[in-house]
């Protein structure tokens, strides 16, 4: 048996989908049929697998499933359309087909990134496609409403379908056009996977996982672009705490509290080489400024030895670059660690006139956690119970509920 196999139906279901997605994409140049016809053979597997049994090759069943819904959708094509010049292939012919061995994840990323799409709705769509995250899951990281981000989706894929993009791994030329369009990309389907926004779990390990694997690809498909290394070493250091974030019974573990012990040590080295070897090269992005902040969190034995003096200069140097909302929220617990709370909960202010972030429930956690340490518990407290019951993850509500039923037995 294959260590492919040993995975769980669900998470061998999600690496496969974006490799048979790139498969049948190449094999019919119809990006939203394909979709459709892969999403039908993946819900096949998980009501069949469970009961039959796995196949020997998942990944050649889920292909060739697919490959009869395209099949079908072909013929009702011609069907309805009566054109002569379309002919449907037999099932037995398809069937027959070899099945590619070639991972296309990597030529799906950059097709999903291509220039005739706008930015938002190219990483909306990469992020369906290749990370498989929900609407929902997709508009939460884009801090908009769902149906928003189902009309953006909507609109890439005609887009895709329109405009005849071919279905290769662009030049090196057209890869730095898209690069920053695909590590964003990377990038939040790695934040989706260590933090889920919604759910029972506070992680998905296989999804943060397929993001790592992924960069790793794009790292040696782009060897000398500063930050594709940058979000890698990012990704590394980050996940190494992932054991450590959650307790045995699934709660959530604050960063202060947890056991250090089990953080990764292998991942942070291997972070921390890639990021010292990277920095030296030339211009400093936000990647490789996000993951020398995460080096120091991680390179600290003990919560207390933190050296939040240098975080906070690197949050004020990452400010400088991006007008990303959550980097403001952390640079102002930075702030708050170094200079005390009252000049934390200072510069949070900016954040209520920011639309982006307004009604976010991390907004008012970080506003309860800044108010405890100022004394403040009979507002903490609120704030504590706003953020929990904004956010859809099961295990933050119960931990920010708990903190107010905490600070409420102490008052």
């Amino acid at each position: 048996m294959t260590p492919q196999l040993e995975l769980p139906i669900e998470q061998l279901l999600r690496e496969l989908t974006p490799q048979v997605l790139g498969t049948v994409v190449r094999r019919y140049h119809n990006f939203s049929a394909a979709e459709d016809a892969v999403q039908e053979a993946s819900l096949a597997a998980a009501i069949q697998w469970p009961i039959e049994g796995l196949p020997a090759n998942p990944r050649a069943w889920l292909i060739q499933v697919a490959i009869r819904r395209m099949t079908d959708h072909i013929r009702r094509e011609v069907a309805r359309r009566r054109r002569e010049n379309e002919v449907a292939v037999s099932r037995d012919e398809l069937a027959n087909q070899p099945v590619a061995e070639e991972d296309d994840t990597l030529v799906l990323l950059f097709m999903c990134c291509h220039p005739v799409l706008t930015n938002a709705s190219a990483i909306a769509l990469t992020l369906r496609a290749v990370g498989g995250l929900t609407t929902a899951e997709i508009a939460n990281a884009f801090l908009v409403p769902e149906s928003t981000m189902a009309q953006r989706i909507s609109r890439a894929k005609q887009n895709i379908k329109t405009s005849g993009i071919p279905f290769e791994l662009p030049d090196k030329k057209e890869r730095v056009k898209r690069l920053r369009s695909v590590l964003h990309v990377l990038y939040l389907i790695f934040n989706e996977g260590y933090t889920t926004s919604v759910g029972s779990e506070l992680n998905r390990a296989d999804l943060s996982q397929e993001a790592i694997r992924l960069a790793r690809l794009l790292q040696g498909l782009q060897p000398d672009d500063t930050e594709a290394a940058g979000l890698l070493a990012l990704m590394l250091l980050t996940d190494a705490r992932r054991k450590a974030r959650t307790n045995g019974e699934g709660e959530l573990v604050p960063l202060e509290k947890q056991d250090r012990s089990l953080w990764d040590r292998e991942q942070v080295t291997e972070g921390v080489a890639l990021l010292s070897a990277t920095l030296p090269k030339g211009a400093v992005g936000p990647y490789q400024l996000q993951a020398a902040i995460a080096a120091v969190h991680d390179e600290a034995l003990h919560y207390e030895d933190t050296d939040w003096p240098q975080i906070l200069a690197l949050y004020e140097l990452l400010k400088r670059m991006s007008d990303n909302p959550m980097i403001t929220l952390n640079h102002a617990v930075a702030a708050a660690m170094v200079h005390g709370p009252i000049k934390g909960l200072e510069l949070l202010e900016v954040l209520k006139e920011d639309t982006r972030l307004a009604n976010h429930f991390r907004l008012n956690a970080v506003r309860a956690h800044l108010l405890e340490l100022a004394g403040d518990r009979e507002w903490a407290i609120e704030q504590y119970r706003i953020a929990g019951n904004k956010t859809g993850s099961l295990p933050e509500r119960n931990y920010l509920l708990t903190q107010a039923a905490r600070l409420s037995s102490e008052h």
